[in-house]
């Protein structure tokens, strides 16, 4: 998900129990059934001494490995991961970038920083959750780009990218159109990835044999989500904006043309017109508004192809890692677009390619194809606040806590693993109720909490004195223990 820190409003309300089902009787937008445990206090009810253990793990910043495949600073990093550890941080989250591993040449790998890196995550006695990033990355100080090579193929075929409306190319990462067509070089996307993983199996293999790598998650789009780059920053998007369609590179929508021909209707065989601009609401569009084409014949058609190529897209790159880490667990993480969530046509989430609407669950799907891998899934936003959001964009019909929700309910049906990341930084207990309030409801069933959270991401701001001390109270409550002897 992508957003702009900003500072937070307080809470009016926190509630002591999950929503627990959807209710899509009468073609109603949806609603979520609350219920609230009873509790003597609010003191009370936001006691989680006993509760069961729910590991919490802080992601690692960008920079901290070299465009060399260099550790920057270990002594730096190692007093960092030191005062974590001394505060009960279960683990860290590291991304491995494909731009830096296999920066020069394809498929020679370099992981002597990561080899360092891991080596120094162990000595301290923390696991790893270990991000396999295809994308780039992008902050205010550092920058990974994809490989060189990849690069280099890129400036003579930008058919190996998204492309937009307008013919803006997005070189955040590969088209889905290429997974398995051998345009890199002779190999396809999903065998570069294949490769990639295999190599990291290899290399850590002590790793993974002691259980210090406790999950791998699967980068598979955007920003290392399972997503489309509808709203990238670089293409003039700004929040709360619906984002476009990144259908139109070659290989894209000759699949689009060929699956319109197998239904016989070749006129079908191209992107929707009228679909709006990055920064467009909804009704400013002919596709998305109240009544648009996004609900008739062609537009459920195109939706269906759109989400369908994503959710192969993930298909097909899983089945390979499950090859490759073999029972090591597995995860991928799904991006928390929660704006225009309270509209008819959710248009935001469909040009991310999730097929939800108010007639429609898109989340379902997804889940089902993570549950064919045994993949958890990993969900931002678990940190947000319904009423906190609205005060800041009211006319953009948020609805993150709806959001969750949702999703939650689609992995519980589909009995897969959850895990949950926090989508702005959190320094205080009003912030740390919101999220312990999805990970660890009351009185519900044990499969009906989050397995696993992580803390996104370590900085100065964490490890100030204060924020520290706020942060230790969260892991204490997190794993159950008595909040009095902190």
């Amino acid at each position: 998900m992508v957003r702009e820190a900003r500072s937070r409003h307080p809470k009016q309300s926190l509630l002591n129990n999950r929503m627990l089902h959807v209710d899509r009787s009468c073609s109603k937008r949806r609603r979520l059934t609350q219920q609230r445990c009873h509790t003597s206090s609010d003191q009370d009810a936001w006691d989680f001494t006993g509760t069961p253990y729910v590991p919490v793990y802080v992601k690692l910043p960008l920079g901290i490995i070299n465009m060399e495949c260099e550790l920057v600073d270990p002594n730096g990093l190692r007093k960092q991961l030191e005062t974590l550890k001394s505060v009960d941080v279960d683990g860290v989250m590291v991304d491995t970038w494909w731009g830096i591993v296999e920066a020069n040449n394809p498929q020679q790998y370099n992981w002597k920083g990561y080899k360092q890196l891991f080596s120094i995550v162990r000595e301290l006695g923390l696991r790893l959750q270990v991000v396999m990033s295809f994308h780039e990355a992008r902050d205010d100080d550092v920058r990974i780009p994809l490989p060189k090579w990849i690069r280099k193929i890129g400036l003579e075929n930008d058919n190996i990218f998204f492309t937009d409306g307008d013919g803006s190319v997005n070189t955040e990462c590969l088209t889905w159109g290429i997974d398995e067509e051998p345009v890199l070089r002779g190999r396809t996307a999903v065998e570069v990835y294949f490769e990639y993983m295999q190599s990291f199996q290899d290399e850590f293999s002590e790793f993974f044999n002691t259980r210090s790598i406790s999950r791998i998650q699967i980068g598979l789009g955007a920003r290392g989500e399972l997503r489309y780059p509808s709203n990238h920053v670089k293409n003039g998007w700004k929040y709360p904006g619906i984002g476009e369609f990144q259908c139109y590179d070659e290989c894209l929508r000759k699949c689009l043309a060929k699956a319109a021909e197998a239904i016989g209707i070749p006129k079908w065989g191209s992107p929707p017109d009228g679909a709006g601009s990055y920064n467009d609401e909804p009704e400013d569009t002919d596709f998305f508004c109240k009544c648009g084409d996004y609900n008739r014949p062609y537009g459920r058609f195109f939706l269906n192809w759109y989400s369908q190529y994503l959710i192969d897209h993930g298909d097909r790159v899983l089945a390979k890692a499950k090859l490759a880490f073999g029972d090591t667990p597995i995860s991928v993480k799904l991006s928390g677009i929660y704006w225009w969530y309270e509209t008819n046509s959710h248009a935001a989430e469909l040009t991310a390619g999730y097929y939800n609407s108010v007639t429609r669950d898109g989340y379902a799907p997804i889940a089902s194809m993570l549950k064919k891998h045994e993949a958890a899934l990993n969900l931002t936003c678990v940190d947000l606040s319904t009423v906190d959001e609205q005060k800041d964009f009211l006319e953009a019909k948020v609805d993150p806590e709806g959001l969750v929700c949702q999703v939650l309910n689609a992995a519980w049906d589909a009995g897969i693993p959850v895990a949950g990341e926090n989508a702005l930084p959190c320094y205080d207990s009003e912030e740390d109720d919101k999220i312990l309030e999805h990970v660890k409801p009351r009185n519900v069933p044990a499969f009906m909490r989050l397995s696993a959270f992580t803390y996104d991401r370590l900085n100065q701001d964490l490890l100030e004195e204060d924020n520290l001390k706020e942060f230790q109270l969260f892991v204490k409550r997190m794993h159950g223990e008595d909040e009095e002897d902190l």
